[in-house]
């Protein structure tokens, strides 16, 4: 049968809006740029995947002939969009065009057979549990930036390490995030009971998948959330996404905290510093962005020098009552986070001049962020 429905401008364009970050990935099979409509009971299915992550989500629409078949995302996404019509029309014909009618607006667009498009990967039923969003919200938020690139030659750190744990009756999640630079950990206290909560030895996540997550729960209060051995499966009444999980080892993260003695205590006043740092950062070199800072008893100088267009220097107040410092880093890793940190009051540790700098807030509670130095 062939495929045809009628749907509401808004409905269908906030579907394939959630759609387009999965489909517009160049990959290798040319299928997996289009998105799977099918009639199912009310309305229609929406599935797009990347063969790394999968969403699929139902949208309310008028059903007059059963059937399926895929359109290229990106495509009928801008044709939806500006569209000038309250309601859309689709109606497959042969060899999988589709005719659609928009008000006073026809398009002719190829589409390619359902058949092709790969399956969505089955899950269990009976192993979820239901998570506020705001939870995953601010673990995201706080550790996405700082996750390896895919150039990046070590694996595991093109993901993202998830983790729980049972403190008294207390549950905690927490999220790791390194790129063999910085280190970046946050961790919440969850409401809900995470016994039935199952993870690997060492649970990754890949980045493109947690981006998605984060995007999932923009729009929704609470989630349904499940881990299998090889996939991450959320779900609410409207939508389930499965991503797939990665495997390998993750750096021994707590031992790079352990190390940074939480003796020698610089307190900054944040977003002064935060804009100090963007004033320096004009006058570095833009692959390393170093900067030299100079940190004596409440003082610390910033210092960046630029071999085509010059330097610039900064001062901030502190509370510092440790010896002299002397000490190189890379600008953009502290600017990026101050940029997610809360509170007024940094708190920085570094042990030498040739430590990293690990930094937390009394205000911000469960995040730390660890640097590590440059050579000057």
């Amino acid at each position: 049968m062939s495929l045809n429905f009628t749907v509401t401008k808004n409905d269908f364009l906030e579907g394939l809006n959630s759609l387009q970050n999965i489909t517009n990935k160049k990959g290798t099979l040319a299928i997996i740029s289009n998105v799977l409509i099918e009639s199912t009971a009310g309305g229609i299915l929406l599935t797009g995947t990347d063969l790394e992550v999968g969403l699929r989500l139902f949208v309310q629409a008028e059903i007059k002939d059963e059937g399926s078949l895929t359109l290229p995302a990106k495509k009928i996404f801008e044709i939806v969009r500006e569209s000038g019509s309250e309601n859309i029309s689709v109606e497959e014909t042969e060899n999988s065009w589709v005719i659609i009618k928009a008000g006073l607006s026809t398009y002719n667009l190829a589409g390619m057979a359902s058949e092709e498009f790969p399956e969505f990967p089955e899950y269990q039923q009976d192993s979820f549990i239901s998570v506020e969003c705001h939870i995953f919200l601010e673990l995201i938020e706080k550790i996405i930036y700082s996750v390896a690139n895919e150039q990046e030659n070590i694996y595991s750190l093109t993901s993202v390490l998830f983790e729980k744990e049972k403190i008294g009756d207390s549950f905690f999640l927490r999220m790791v995030s390194s790129d063999g630079h910085r280190l970046s950990i946050m961790q919440k206290e969850v409401a809900a009971n995470l016994d039935a909560m199952v993870l690997n030895e060492v649970t990754l996540i890949p980045k493109k998948g947690v981006q998605e997550w984060k995007k999932f729960c923009e729009t929704r209060d609470t989630i349904d959330i499940s881990f299998e051995k090889k996939q991450l499966v959320i779900r609410d009444n409207q939508a389930v996404m499965v991503i797939r999980l990665k495997h390998g080892e993750f750096p021994q993260y707590s031992a790079i905290v352990d190390a940074v003695q939480l003796s020698n205590c610089l307190k900054i006043n944040r977003l002064p510093f935060l804009d100090s740092l963007k004033r320096i950062n004009l006058f570095t070199e833009d692959i390393f962005h170093t900067i030299q800072l100079k940190i004596d008893k409440d003082k610390m100088i910033l210092l960046s020098q630029n071999a085509d267009l010059g330097n610039a220097k900064d001062e901030q107040i502190i509370e510092y009552d440790g010896e002299p410092l002397t000490l190189g880093f890379n600008c953009r890793y502290f600017i990026e986070t101050l940029q997610v940190m809360d509170g007024e009051t940094v708190e920085a540790y570094i042990n030498s001049n040739s430590s990293p700098c690990l930094m937390e807030s009394e205000e911000d509670k469960g995040f730390i962020s660890i640097i590590m130095p440059m050579q000057l």
